[in-house]
């Protein structure tokens, strides 16, 4: 395993700079969240939910699409995933002109079902996220189709990096990163870029205490498969680490910390209080985490959080809010 050097990140950035959006970065610093954030910290927030199909996973859909050769285009493409790298794929896939399959749980949220069907891609429900991988086996193997894996591959690794990257010059004071984990792509992405940028910037993973199959792997030695998944996080449900993703984790993350769902719900309501950002659960998570577990710890330290991504209806957000 490498990590993306500084070429390959730049490299990739130019490569889809025309279709991505350079997201803007905001500093937490006014007195309505001074009794929310760690002491004498500066927090600096990156806003991927204004990116291209509402999350970061937009750079790493079009690396992959671009990746793809002729034969591979023709046959269409296959992801599994809880809604952001649904939306992401969908969106890449038509504009390239490529067939997009997607296999989803059943309890997803209706505006990401119905968003990737806007954009030309079949979408297959299934019963929950080992079901849609199963699924999205499947089709590789009955239809040929490639995979665009939700967190690894190189495409999603870089398109990270090119996110970290973009984060560290517009952050330049950020000593600590913390990012949100579900498979482990955003986390190993953002995480050599800033470590590239700043090689003693401290990068701490967030995972579900019902979703944690990094964590488990990192104290294991090697990726591990959860017997069960229980969180309101779905863009955090993978149901097990992967040997790519989980090798550059390894190499980046220096701690991982857990949030409960309660703990999101608070992050939620703190988005929507002082910025009105509707949040879902996985955007959450950072904040979560800084104004949770981690807020002793990071007391004056200069932090660096991302809204990874937000593709949640009014109706989700009052319904896991209420619950």
């Amino acid at each position: 395993m490498t990590l993306p050097t500084n070429d390959d990140i730049a490299r990739a950035a130019r490569a889809i700079a025309a279709q991505t959006i350079r997201t803007p970065v905001l500093s937490l610093s006014s007195d309505r969240w001074r009794d929310i954030l760690p002491d004498a910290a500066s927090v600096t927030i990156k806003l991927e939910l204004f990116q291209q199909a509402g999350s970061f996973k937009a750079r790493g859909g079009l690396l992959g699409i671009r990746a793809l050769d002729a034969a591979q285009r023709r046959a269409g493409v296959v992801a599994a995933s809880g809604g952001n790298h649904a939306l992401a794929v969908s969106w890449a896939a038509q504009a390239a002109g490529v067939s997009a399959r997607i296999t989803m749980p059943d309890t997803v949220d209706s505006l990401r079902i119905d968003g990737c069907r806007a954009m030309g891609a079949e979408v297959t429900l299934c019963a929950d996220m080992p079901a849609a991988f199963a699924e999205m086996d499947r089709v590789v193997a009955e239809e040929g189709r490639a995979i665009l894996h939700p967190f690894e591959g190189d495409h999603m690794t870089l398109g990270a990096a090119v996110c970290g990257a973009e984060y560290a010059a517009q952050a330049p004071q950020v000593d600590t990163l913390v990012v949100p984990v579900g498979g482990g792509g955003l986390i190993g992405g953002m995480g050599a870029a800033f470590k590239r940028a700043r090689p003693d910037c401290t990068v701490i993973g967030v995972e579900p205490t019902g979703a944690d199959s990094m964590t488990r792997s990192l104290a294991a030695g090697h990726p591990v498969a959860l017997d069960r998944i229980t969180t309101i996080a779905d863009s955090l449900s993978a149901p097990r680490a992967m040997p790519q993703s989980f090798a550059v984790a390894q190499a980046v993350v220096d701690r991982m910390v857990h949030v409960t769902d309660d703990q999101m719900r608070a992050g939620m309501g703190h988005y929507m209080d002082v910025l009105r950002i509707l949040a879902e659960p996985a955007c959450a998570a950072s904040l979560a985490a800084i104004c949770g577990p981690l807020r002793d710890d990071l007391a004056g330290r200069h932090v660096g959080i991302i809204a990874c991504g937000s593709n949640i209806s009014v109706a989700r957000w009052r319904a896991l809010m209420a619950s």
